[in-house]
């Protein structure tokens, strides 16, 4: 039975020191705002030493020379990532002398409280005591706390990766336990969004947009992700198809695919856009100082596509998910992003120089008893967004001469397209001669002018002169 209870005792001896020995190591846990916002972390008092047994400072050479407590790194300079190359230097960590047994040692009349500092591989005195025994000053039993430090500027000054970063410490006094103890950085494992697009509205107003033959390029902004742990930005649509509602209201759909993700520099992959997520990361995003990624996504689309599908007034929407992902894919950060491409109704008739003046002729007995027709090749370029119609009209009902109206009634000269079997005669109120033309870019039409014979004969015994009207093309929308 004796045997039995020196072997329980030694059993909990073992477990007892074990346990004592990692309590008694510091750690502080560093929030993931500190470090994402760059501001200042400062700790609670924090337990680093216990006294059980001393009220004074010891002093030599007859007690006229003080022993300073200190601390020394036993480990290096930096503090070491526990699974990672990654340091943070000693500078990171600044802490000062909270309380000894709940309050300030006393610093009688020549001691004093240093400030903040930090560890170094040389001794570091963390309280002055006074300069004599005679003049001593004292401290309670108990708890040694400290109150730890974090920079603002050393969050912008350093990368720091989820994980704990430790450095050895040796304080110089026996009577305060533990003599060796670790202070622990705890870093949190985050990825977060500091950026928030949550629209991208782009509006394209000119058609000169869709003569350009190189691919469009949309810029999303800038995307800044902070981040402690290493990950690769993942996206896609929401759907497979883009909601297109034309500018009279009628609904349709373009595919995704037609447009393409990817940045301004070499952070990303250029890939067209899927409803289900892809990895567009060229490479990872490492951890780095600061601990903030930047980059701008950007959207293409090719000149081919853009003027095929995105052609057509009306509003173009999509929504996009951007996630960025930890390596591991343990942790994410997601951000949707709602694209909106308004295309503005625009329209445009050109006449070439060349094709800007149509010349009849009567010089013969045939002309006037024949009449005449002329085809003008190319002589109208149409461009519209929108489904159309096009009218011709004349500016006065007669011809003129010499700047004076004549009786010559303008609708001796019919008006027509190639292609077309409408004919109208000319006069000052519109007449439409093409109907339900679909949205079309520089479009080429040959104009066909005819003067018939009735109207041709209606001209015999006209002064030799030369007579003009003007002519005018215009749209309406459908």
């Amino acid at each position: 039975m004796k045997t039995m209870r020196a072997f329980l005792i030694g059993i909990f001896a073992v477990f007892c020191g074990s346990t004592v020995a990692k309590a008694q190591d510091v750690y502080l846990s560093i929030p993931e705002n500190n470090i994402f916002n760059r501001s200042e972390f400062t700790s609670l008092p924090t337990r680093v030493m216990v006294n059980a047994n001393r009220t004074n400072w010891d002093y030599a050479f007859f007690g006229l020379a003080p022993i300073a407590p200190t601390f020394t790194s036993v480990s290096g300079p930096t503090f070491t990532h526990s699974s990672s190359s990654s340091t943070l230097p000693s500078s990171t960590l600044l802490w000062q002398l909270e309380s000894m047994g709940g309050q300030l040692p006393s610093t009688g009349f020549s001691g004093s409280l240093p400030g903040f500092q930090s560890f170094s591989t040389s001794a570091v005195r963390w309280f002055e005591p006074p300069g004599s025994i005679i003049f001593g000053g004292g401290f309670n039993k108990g708890n040694i706390n400290f109150t730890f430090k974090i920079p603002s500027a050393q969050f912008a000054a350093n990368a720091y990766r989820a994980g704990n970063y430790s450095m050895d410490i040796l304080q110089n006094y026996n009577d305060f336990t533990p003599r060796n103890f670790k202070t622990i950085l705890v870093i949190p494992a985050s990825v977060r969004w500091l950026t928030t697009s949550l629209t991208k509205y782009i509006e394209i107003s000119s058609l000169n947009d869709y003569r350009i033959t190189g691919t469009r390029v949309f810029s999303l902004d800038n995307s800044e992700i902070a981040h402690t742990v290493d990950f690769n930005l993942w996206a896609k649509a929401a759907a497979t198809n883009i909601q297109f509602t034309s500018s009279k209201g009628v609904p349709g759909t373009r595919n995704i695919a037609s447009i393409k993700l990817g940045s301004n520099g070499s952070a990303l992959t250029t890939k067209a856009l899927s409803a289900d997520f892809q990895n567009f990361s060229a490479s990872n995003f490492s951890v780095v100082t600061g601990n903030r990624n930047s980059f701008i996504p950007e959207l293409y689309v090719s000149a081919e596509d853009f003027k095929n599908y995105f052609f057509e007034a009306g509003t173009y929407t999509f929504e996009l998910s951007l996630n960025a992902r930890s390596t591991d894919n343990s942790i994410n950060s997601l951000q949707n992003t709602a694209v909106q491409l308004k295309v503005i109704p625009r329209s445009e008739i050109t006449i070439p120089s060349s094709g800007r003046n149509v010349n009849f002729n009567f010089n013969t007995a045939a002309h006037y008893a024949n009449g005449q027709s002329q085809m003008i090749p190319g002589q109208i370029i149409l461009s519209n967004n929108e489904s159309f119609e096009l009218y011709v009209k004349s500016d006065e009902n007669y011809f003129k001469k010499n700047g004076l109206q004549t009786d010559i009634n303008s609708n001796i000269l019919q008006i027509g397209v190639e292609g077309s079997s409408v004919n109208v005669p000319l006069s000052k109120t519109p007449q439409k001669i093409l109907f339900n033309g679909t949205p079309v870019l520089d479009r080429e039409l040959n104009v066909k002018y005819t003067i018939p014979s009735a109207g041709a004969q209606s001209l015999v015994g006209k002064e030799s002169a030369t007579y003009s009207i003007n002519i005018y093309y215009s749209f309406t929308a459908i």
